[in-house]
């Protein structure tokens, strides 16, 4: 559904990763705010634990895409933010990101920050998707 882009004058691809990408002709955009590890009754769920957070915050982004008629497949980008300024940390919370999405490469950014808004909280995922009606 979506296509990836690339430059001839970027930098040779070092990550990973998907570093660009491109909604369909005539898609609709659907932008996602923070997907965080909150269980139903609004408590942090893995609380000191970077990959624990990670699932729960993907698995509620994966309720929040079917509610609006999506799914990860349809998604062109994820901003995640992980509260720490290690770097072994955010790559605990990326692999279980990345191993969810599949084979679908995403175009992401990883930013580790200071705090996040909910007690407890380490990780939160935004996203956009694309979608044909």
């Amino acid at each position: 559904m979506c296509a990836a882009l690339m430059s001839e004058r970027a930098p040779p691809r070092a990550a990973l990763h998907s570093i660009s990408d491109t909604a369909p002709a005539g898609a609709r955009l659907i932008f996602f705010a923070g997907a965080c590890p909150l269980d139903l009754d609004g408590s942090t769920v893995g609380v000191g634990d970077y990959a624990a957070q990670a699932g729960k915050a993907m698995e509620n982004l994966a309720l929040a895409l079917k509610a609006a008629g999506v799914q990860l497949e349809n998604v062109l980008s994820t901003r995640v933010l992980v509260a720490s300024s290690t770097q072994s940390d955010l790559v605990e919370a990326w692999t279980v990101i990345r191993e969810a999405f599949g084979e679908h490469d995403v175009p992401s950014t990883l930013l580790g920050v200071t705090v996040l808004g909910y007690t407890d909280q380490l990780v939160e995922i935004e996203a956009v998707a694309a979608v044909i009606d």
